[in-house]
């Protein structure tokens, strides 16, 4: 190595978990491991957007294999705070530590820090010595040294130190320059770039990291540690030929579709839509050459036929920007599952069985897109003893890489995703990861579904993901069919200011997006393009409906004429005829829809959901199979496809207002905020054009008295009522009685679609100042609802990490106080919830996860483990239930088997023990309420 002394390969990288029987895995074959791996990354896995944007952001344009070597380097010296006390924190790594180092144990052992942070305190002065920094200018290499600190995921204060002691002595310093060396050489010594701007260097690190999660993985260690090179030049061209295998069975491999036409590629009967067609024809001409990407956002009616839209405009901006595949995000995991399976098959008839799909959200592992032998996978050593001591700590630690690399956050990192919307989101939150998470996504087309969907403070975050998407150049396609002007004006501005553009310039602009249609905004420009006036037009005549709106007076529980189950059977006697029909019933909670599917059985059906009547109730309270398997058979009864059901009336809460393919001949709904009212309308009549032109399933059209598309909306508030006490806050007292007052305002009754949509979105949800203070009552909830809005994007605002061009020093993505991992920050505010397992205690003493006692409740190993089919036994038998429903209850009571409590996943669960006598399942009383589980309605809580 020249002047320099040769790396002590008794300084070891990796030990726990090894073979025994050999020495640990020296320190310096694992930097070059990385090194190799990162190069491998920066050339098959980062997409030609993301490579010119690292180049840019070091002063590198059009010298990309510079900007790659620096990458590499990066990754080589992630660990070399290891050469340090760290090496005396397992005893078996300290039995092999030469005589020369391994007398130091007592004077470096007094202090303890973890080896990314002293990395971060030691790369600077390794890489001066090195010549990195030959012109003095170390700016680059700070950069690169906050880089090394946070390869754990989380990023350090350059401020303070690391305790001399724990650095050693003057052989210490030699090795850490001999180790940095030796991947200085293999590299070629790379040069300092003329700057390491933070956007950059925040990619860096994700690579970084994917990097050593790869390359340390048990499987892949323990063979290369049976069989080293002689020469460290030979084991790097080993590593180098290795590090295809292991993206490729890390799932992460990329490829290029083989695009096809549009009905074949999406399996659609039928030419695209006026919408569609606009898209694939003028979109390309906005675009032009390229550049910096560019923001579409894509505006029309429910069933409008958005998502197609969407992957075509995704067609168009990949090819332009150099993106690689997109992640689709949606508001829930319902909506995430059924467009997982769309997006799956329009795939597959594009580029086979080998295209890398994958689900994300809290519970996808729990999909059936997921096998067992999926999650099942060896473990990826990262934790060697600084970062976390035994038990939960201990495991938790090491699962984080296997979560990422096979478990359920693979998706983020795969090349095509489908899943919520705030596993993105998590990227501007300060947890553990997110810059592995902004990796991720930067290097896809990103298409929000559903928009309209997030609350303030969602929106707030929302926002500072397309500040740093715009940064990255990435293309983003918004979708929303009732989208705020101010809202959607506010996304895009946080996009292009991200981009580079002044925030005061931008405040003297407006983006309006025709209705229905497009806008694409060029992000280097600021370039407003809208779609065509007159493919706009012929979207509008192409889609033209008029929905009318009935609004029923009701009373909750009141008895008499307005009684609102009395009215809902009245409005539904017509399918009780010979020609039946199929009917949708929107309910505000899961008590009411409860309450509603009973009276309905008694009705029309004695028969249950479950033996197949003819009524059919749908909400969040269900154990996730059985949701999961009532979604599947709710969306083939009222799909597209058929086969149609002669009568079909389905109760459901807000679940089936967003991205579910349904088509009702009546929507019945409680009142809602106007927007949403307008999302569960979407559902009545949404294929009423596709069959007119291709033919009704089984030949059988409307019943006769489905004269035209209908919503009836069961009105509590008109004539001075009130807001139901039943309803909580699960809406703005303000924005209902708005709603109110617009429904009641309607011109004959009816809505155009789409003609009359912006308007009245505008009119309940627009930013105006205007307001009738001399509205009864109003004043005090218009005040409510301001101050509740304002509350959410002020916590969003003080949460979310700052805008790009913000960043100085990157411990700002992590300057909150404490250890923040991934579930200790929520993005949905109030979304303080818990996962709950209903289980069944018996006489004989036994509990069981079935009332007859036939599946006994699984046990844990001591050390935590469990069978992965166990575990998603368990968890497909979960839901998600609000935690301060066990605000009272006793710990004990409501708290996992013993066995558990080192499980990661089923540590924290709640479990409800129901006793049951004589076959019975009795309820459970769990504060003021009680709580059982019924096989056909659910989590019923009184």
């Amino acid at each position: 190595m020249g002047e320099w002394e040769a790396p002590d390969e008794s300084v070891w990288g990796k030990s726990r978990g090894l073979d025994e029987g050999l020495p640990p895995y020296p320190l310096v074959r694992h930097l070059l491991d990385a090194a190799a791996m990162a190069l491998h990354l920066w050339d098959v896995f980062l997409s030609e957007n993301q490579r010119v944007r690292v180049a840019e952001g070091m002063g590198l344009v059009g010298r990309p294999e510079r900007a790659r070597a620096v990458v590499g380097l990066c990754a080589g010296l992630h660990d070399l705070g290891k050469v340090s006390g760290f090496q005396f924190c397992s005893a078996r790594g300290r039995e092999h530590l030469s005589a020369q180092l391994g007398g130091d144990r007592a004077g470096m052992s007094g202090q303890r820090c973890g080896h990314d942070v002293a990395g971060l305190h030691s790369v600077v002065g390794v890489l001066a010595e090195l010549g990195f920094a030959a012109q003095g200018d170390l700016r680059a290499a700070e950069r690169l040294a906050e880089v090394v600190g946070g390869h754990h995921g989380r990023f350090h204060r350059v401020e303070g130190g690391v305790a001399p002691s724990f650095l050693g002595g003057p052989g210490w310093a030699r090795q850490r320059t001999a180790h940095a060396a030796a991947v200085f050489g293999v590299l070629g010594a790379p040069e300092a770039p003329g700057r390491f701007k933070a956007p950059a260097a925040v990619l860096v690190t994700g690579v970084v990291i994917l990097a050593d999660w790869l390359v340390s993985q048990e499987d892949y260690l323990r063979g290369r540690q049976r069989g080293l090179e002689p020469v460290l030049a030979d084991h790097f061209r080993r590593s180098l030929q290795d590090a295809p295998r292991l993206v490729a069975e890390a799932g992460l491999s990329r490829l290029r579709l083989r695009r096809k036409e549009f009905a074949e590629a999406y399996g659609i009967a039928g030419e695209p839509n006026p919408l569609q067609r606009s898209v694939m024809d003028e979109l390309r001409e906005a675009v032009g050459g390229g550049g910096r990407g560019g923001i579409c956002l894509v505006t029309a009616a429910p069933g409008d036929g958005k998502s197609e839209t969407a992957l075509e405009a995704e067609r168009v901006l990949s090819e332009a920007f150099g993106t690689q595949g997109y992640a689709f995000l949606l508001p829930t995991m319902a909506t995430s599952d059924q467009m997982h399976g769309r997006v799956a098959d329009a795939l597959d008839r594009q580029a086979g069985a080998q295209a890398g799909l994958t689900l994300v959200h809290s519970m996808a592992w729990l999909n059936r897109a997921y096998a067992d032998d999926d999650l099942d996978t060896s473990r990826v050593l990262t934790c060697d003893g600084d970062e976390a001591g035994q038990g939960s700590g201990r495991g938790e630690a090491d699962l984080r890489p296997q979560r990422w690399l096979r478990g359920p956050k693979r998706p983020l990192l795969a090349q095509f995703t489908v899943g919520t919307i705030d596993q993105a989101l998590m990227a501007v939150l300060p947890v553990r990861h997110n810059a592995l998470r902004l990796l991720a996504l930067s290097g896809k087309t990103f298409i929000v579904d559903e928009a309209h969907a997030y609350d303030p403070y969602m929106q707030v975050l929302l926002g500072r993901l397309l500040n740093w998407l715009g940064a990255y150049g990435v293309p983003v396609v918004l979708l929303s069919a009732t989208l705020p002007a101010s809202v959607s004006d506010r996304l895009i501005k946080e996009y292009l200011q991200g981009a580079g553009h002044k925030s005061g310039e931008l405040s003297r602009r407006t983006f309006p997006a025709p209705y229905p249609g497009w806008l694409y905004v060029d992000a280097d420009s600021g370039r407003a393009t809208p779609i065509s006036a007159a493919r706009q037009q012929e979207q509008a005549r192409a889609r033209s409906m008029d929905l009318e709106v009935v609004v029923e007076p009701v009373v909750h529980g009141g008895g008499g004429s307005g009684d609102r189950l009395g009215v809902i059977e009245r409005i539904l006697e017509p399918l009780r005829g010979a020609e039946g029909g199929t009917a949708l019933v929107v309910c505000n909670t899961v008590g009411d829809a409860q309450g509603t599917y009973l009276r309905l059985r008694e009705r029309f059906d004695q028969r249950s959901h479950e033996q197949g009547g003819s009524v059919q109730l749908l909400h969040a309270r269900f154990p996730g199979d059985v949701r999961e398997a009532r979604t599947r058979e709710v969306t083939e009864g009222l799909g597209r496809n058929g086969p149609r059901p002669l009568r079909r009336i389905v109760v459901a809460t807000q679940v089936v207002e967003q991205s579910l393919d349904l088509d009702a001949d009546l929507v019945v709904s409680d009142l809602a905020p106007l927007s949403l009212l307008l999302q569960r309308a979407g559902r009545c009549w949404r294929h009423e054009n596709h069959w007119a032109r291709h033919g009704y399933p089984d030949s059988r059209g409307r019943p006769g008295w489905a004269h035209g598309p209908r919503l009836v909306v069961l009105e509590p508030v008109t004539g001075g009522g009130a807001v139901p006490r039943q309803w909580g806050e699960v809406y703005s007292e303000y924005l209902l009685a708005a709603t109110s007052r617009t429904l009641a305002a309607l011109d004959s009754g009816t809505v155009a679609i789409p003609g009359d949509v912006q308007h009245l979105v505008e009119t309940v949800h627009g930013d105006s100042a205007l307001f009738d203070w001399d509205t009864p009552g109003g004043a005090k909830a218009w005040t409510a609802h301001q101050g509740k809005e304002i509350a959410e994007r002020s916590m969003a605002g003080l949460l979310a990490v700052p805008r790009a061009r913000s960043v100085s020093a990157l411990h700002d993505l992590h300057a909150l106080p404490g250890e923040e991992d991934e579930w200790e920050v929520a993005t949905r505010l109030g979304a303080d919830s818990v996962r709950l397992l209903c289980v069944y205690a018996h006489q004989d003493g036994r509990t069981t996860l079935d009332p007859e006692g036939e599946h006994p409740l699984p046990q844990a190993e001591p050390d935590g483990r469990m069978p992965t089919s166990a575990v998603r036994e368990v968890m497909r038998r979960t839901m998600s239930v609000r935690a301060g429903w066990f605000a009272e209850a006793d710990p004990d009571s409501v708290a996992p088997p013993t066995s558990w409590t080192e499980h990661p996943m089923l540590a924290d669960l709640r479990v409800l023990r129901q006793p049951v006598h004589g076959g019975s399942t009795q309820a459970v009383k769990i504060g003021g309420k009680t709580l059982r589980l019924d096989p056909d309605r659910g989590l019923v809580r009184h």
